[in-house]
């Protein structure tokens, strides 16, 4: 009897926790972060499928070649039929002449590949559970810059003791932090809701903040991680029910 192919059992998600700072580099505690985003074990393959599908969308497909059909010229036969000891042509544009045209070459496409949401979320919570195994998701209070300064934003960074490649996951709002990094060649910033798996993959640490940590009480990270969120049975007015018919 032939088997089926063998799903592989993956490993529970794990709770890990990190340290909060604010913008200065003075720690603020410690915060769990949510297992089901930063605690799950890497999915390789989707990883690279999703990567390969952001990577190629970003194409222009704008490439284009002429074919026989649109180079100008040869619109006379270049000698007679027969006679001539050479093989017959009827046009000095056809693809075997220089400056003839180009045979199958490019033309304008799209190169968009369909992805499914859920690899895409599970792309992403593979990233971000990588980098979080690696110790280097970043969480910070909040940007408290009042005006866009370059040198603030550096600051921040050594307060950190962040180095290589960084990218600052920011909310909507945060017009000044974006701009004070702005200058900075070896950092990134994307809004959260625009967080790829690509994005968490090119960068050596992921700086948050309180705003934009997922399951950590802000937004959802690309619009795409869904946390459940466990409801509490004494908040449901259930068990007060149950405890004033007990009076009764």
């Amino acid at each position: 009897m032939t088997r089926g192919p063998v799903r592989k059992e993956r490993p529970e998600p794990v709770v890990r926790t990190i340290t909060r700072h604010d913008a200065a580099g003075t720690a603020l505690g410690e915060v769990a972060l949510a297992p089901t985003i930063f605690g799950i074990e890497p999915n390789v393959a989707v990883l690279h499928q999703v990567v390969m599908a952001q990577l190629a969308a970003a194409r222009s497909g704008t490439q284009s070649t002429k074919t026989r059909a649109e180079v100008r010229g040869g619109g006379a036969k270049p000698y007679r039929q027969k006679g001539t000891g050479r093989a017959r042509q009827g046009s000095l544009r056809a693809p075997h002449y220089a400056g003839g045209g180009v045979a199958l070459g490019p033309k304008p496409r799209s190169y968009r590949q369909h992805t499914p949401k859920k690899m895409v979320k599970l792309a992403l919570a593979s990233a971000l559970s990588d980098r979080a195994a690696d110790g280097r998701i970043v969480l910070v209070d909040r940007w408290p810059w009042k005006q866009p300064r370059t040198k603030d934003a550096v600051s921040a960074l050594e307060a950190l003791d962040l180095g290589g490649r960084v990218l600052a996951v920011l909310a909507g709002d945060d017009v000044v932090a974006a701009r004070s990094f702005a200058n900075l060649q070896e950092v990134d910033t994307v809004v959260a809701g625009e967080l790829s798996a690509y994005d968490v993959l090119r960068s050596d640490w992921v700086v948050f903040t309180d705003a934009t940590l997922p399951g950590g009480g802000g937004q959802e990270v690309g619009g795409t991680i869904e946390v459940p969120e466990e409801t509490d049975r004494t908040e449901t007015g259930s068990e007060p029910a149950e405890t004033e018919a007990a009076d009764a």
